[in-house]
């Protein structure tokens, strides 16, 4: 499968890169989400320097990821015990 060259614009930074078709879309997006998370640090605390904005996305980013993980785990546990609850309830009537 061929890649696109595409060019993503990051705070005031280009970055080439080649992309699979179907992931176009996904990273485009991606990369307005960070220029609007950018764009929020800067309105909100003033910060203009761009490298400090870019770390308190990621920070943002990471600690968004490791929530989302947490419920993730949280949400597996609930189910199993639940099928194992389940389980139990089917050997018992049998």
């Amino acid at each position: 499968m061929t890649e696109l060259s595409i060019k993503l614009k990051i705070g005031n930074r280009e970055y080439p890169m080649k992309v699979k078709p179907e992931d176009e879309e996904r990273i485009r997006r991606a990369g307005k989400i960070l220029n609007e998370k950018m764009k929020s640090y800067r309105d909100r605390f003033g910060i203009e320097d761009n490298q400090d904005l870019l770390a308190m996305v990621a920070f943002d980013c990471q600690v968004e990821k490791m929530k989302g993980e947490e419920t993730m785990i949280t949400t597996d546990e609930s189910s199993l015990q639940q099928i194992q609850n389940i389980n139990q309830l089917i050997s018992e009537s049998l």
